[in-house]
């Protein structure tokens, strides 16, 4: 059983507004409103590698019709040897892809010492499923005046994930987003990278009022499988997307992190009228 009096502040029970019912508290992000009725896609490539591939990428989105662009800088790999971003380049990069398109920025933050140089260029600060547990790092955010997309850590349970968004809330912050991207179970490794829990939606929009949303292609690792998992999401009760997309006409192979996930614009743009009708 989870444990609410761990979680205090985004316990749907503690708030006047949100007990006994099921409404979500709408976080807006540059004019883009996440738990509302409509469903709020956010896209882009997983690390910004370039100047060039970035703003093919975003400009794609925008005309499939995705609400924001994600990218990363900052990138945390399992081996100190893979491409780790960019880094303050990638957050310029993102800024003139925003400035070209539109579309506001998801990047994330992974060290409380670069929350205040990622903050100048994100519209929202995405902790990291490894990162969800860096309490110095919630504690930051949290004193800091953005939006936070919370992933949840690979084996977190939900009651571990809330009481990272208490860390967040607790020094003043409750304009979090909490996104589900697969945990760790019995995974092959042959066609999933990781289990996709859409069991979590609904017990994490019973126990509290933040939203919630999907990411499928961490949690698929394959890219064939998006689309359905994105469906399949939304129809479980998530209120938007985070995805991968590269390329309409990259080859994969000269990706340098993920490749395999990443949508084609075409796919992400059935994706959104799928589940937009």
């Amino acid at each position: 059983m989870v444990d609410k009096k761990l979680y205090r502040l985004v316990n749907r029970e503690a708030h006047s507004e949100y007990r006994g019912n099921s409404r979500t508290k709408v976080i807006k992000v540059s004019g883009v409103e996440i738990g509302g009725t409509r469903s709020v896609v956010i896209a882009g490539p997983c690390a910004v590698e370039s100047r060039e591939q970035t703003l093919e990428i975003a400009r794609a989105v925008k005309q499939a019709g995705a609400d924001m662009l994600r990218g990363g800088a900052y990138k945390p790999r399992t081996s100190p040897y893979e491409f780790q971003g960019l880094r303050e380049k990638g957050l310029e990069i993102l800024a003139e892809a925003k400035e070209k398109t539109g579309l506001p920025i998801v990047t994330e933050v992974m060290d409380p010492r670069l929350v205040g140089l990622v903050g100048q260029y994100a519209d929202l600060l995405q902790i990291g499923s490894r990162n969800m547990q860096n309490f110095p790092l919630l504690v930051e955010v949290g004193r800091y005046n953005k939006p936070v997309l919370l992933k949840r850590g690979l084996c977190a349970t939900l009651e571990e994930w809330l009481c990272s968004a208490e860390y967040i809330a607790k020094e003043g912050n409750t304009e979090i987003i909490l996104c589900e991207r697969g945990v760790r179970t019995a995974a092959s490794g042959e066609y999933d990278r990781y289990t996709l829990d859409l069991n979590v939606i609904t017990p994490a929009k019973i126990s509290t009022f933040l939203p919630i949303i999907v990411d499928p292609s961490h949690s698929t690792g394959t890219a064939a499988m998006v689309p359905h998992a994105s469906r399949a999401a939304i129809s479980s009760g998530a209120q938007g997307l985070l995805i991968e997309a590269i390329g309409e006409h990259t080859d994969r192979k000269t990706i340098k992190c993920d490749e395999a996930q990443g949508i084609r614009p075409s796919t992400l743009k059935q994706i959104i009228d799928s589940i937009r009708v």
